[in-house]
């Protein structure tokens, strides 16, 4: 089964690649991880 997880859309913030069905920049993942937010606490930040 393929999952398209990520989108990249002109329309969308520029292309910044985001998560699909989101106007969550992915590369906001990496900055979170980065900082040494935990994925739970990522994700409370962006809920549905």
């Amino acid at each position: 089964m393929k999952t398209d997880v990520i989108n990249i859309d002109p329309d969308i913030l520029g292309g910044t690649p985001v998560f699909s069905g989101t106007r969550v920049p992915v590369e906001s993942l990496f900055d979170h991880l980065e900082s040494g937010i935990s994925l739970e606490e990522f994700l409370d930040d962006f809920p549905l």
